[in-house]
């Protein structure tokens, strides 16, 4: 372990970016959001990670990929949150308990769950999350962020595409008898 012990920047400063033309506190808003949906989106991730190893069945395969895709997504948006954070002059939210303590939603527990009920936590999980991203959509606009609104814009599509498809694995028709 390094025995370095200069803080470069506190982790509740934003210094805003004379770059990208957003002063500090607009920019402190901003942040607090993306970190966030960035803390929401890690708890999403290791839930969908849960799932994506715990997952038996006749239809084990379809959704060990869907839940690793799903996953997969959603470490890759958490990093473009990160980045854009930092690109506002903020500090991306890092730590294990900061990720709990700022994240909107919940992950269920340590224990494995039926599929079905897996699949109900991950929508719920979802719509959450969805509410928050178009909140924030709403927020970067109005502060005159666009690329900002423009980014979660573009997961929002992906976020409703996942959850849409988490409604059709919990639809009653199947092909498996019971």
């Amino acid at each position: 372990m390094s025995t370095q012990q200069t803080v470069r920047q506190r982790a509740d400063e934003v210094e805003g970016s004379d770059a990208l033309r957003i002063d500090a506190d607009k920019a402190s808003q901003l942040v607090d959001a993306l970190n966030t949906d960035l803390a929401s989106t890690y708890v999403l991730y290791h839930q969908l990670k849960k799932h994506h190893w715990n997952v038996e069945g006749a239809e084990f395969r379809d959704l060990h990929l869907f839940l690793g895709d799903a996953a997969e997504e959603a470490e890759a948006f958490a990093d473009e949150l990160a980045e854009r954070a930092q690109a506002l002059g903020g500090v991306p939210v890092a730590g294990m308990d900061a990720l709990t303590e700022q994240a909107t939603v919940e992950a269920e527990d340590e224990d494995v769950y039926d599929i079905r009920t897996s699949l109900e936590n991950d929508m719920e999980m979802y719509g959450d999350i969805i509410e928050s991203l178009r909140d924030h959509i709403e927020l970067a606009q109005n502060l005159g962020d666009p690329t900002t609104a423009h980014m979660l814009r573009e997961n929002l599509i992906e976020v409703e595409e996942a959850a849409h498809h988490i409604e059709h694995y919990l639809e009653d028709d199947t092909l498996v008898s019971e």
